[in-house]
């Protein structure tokens, strides 16, 4: 089971740049609108949102069975002024469900991103908490709500 959750991970991983480039180019469609940006001391942070199966599906794919969790988030970060991709660091993000559950993880590098999975099955709005530290060592945070129909 361990292994199949780590090959879906990484399946995920080569799917994010795709679903972060269409929403960097104004793609709306249901694997690349950015859920949350945001500017903090000099960084852009995107987030992206997206169900595991939309990703399976975007890569020609199907979900297999017994996965528990439902969705993909993703986020790149750039330097505002250069507008140069920020890839090192590390990233922690906690979600909380409708009914006030929490999940907190590492998010993982990516291919010039970072991601995890999370269960986000249940209707309603999710609050994500992001909190990093990139090369230059300052410790920065976003925040956004998030709304599954």
């Amino acid at each position: 089971m361990k292994k199949l959750v780590l090959a879906i991970a990484a399946i995920l991983a080569l799917a994010a740049p795709v679903a972060y480039a269409a929403s960097e180019h104004g793609d709306h469609g249901s694997h690349g609108a950015a859920a949350h940006e945001e500017v903090i001391d000099g960084v852009k942070a995107t987030f992206t949102v997206q169900t595991m199966k939309e990703a399976m599906k975007a890569m020609g794919m199907e979900l297999p069975k017994g996965v528990k969790d439902t969705h993909h988030i993703s986020v790149g970060f750039k330097d505002v002024k250069s507008g140069k991709p920020l890839t090192e660091g590390e990233v922690k993000i906690k979600v909380q469900t409708p009914d006030k559950q929490e999940t907190t993880k590492e998010m993982m590098g990516m291919q010039g991103h970072f991601g995890a999975d999370f269960e986000m099955g249940k209707k309603g709005k999710y609050g994500v908490m992001s909190k990093f530290k990139l090369k230059d060592g300052k410790v920065r945070q976003a925040k956004f709500w998030y709304s599954v129909k």
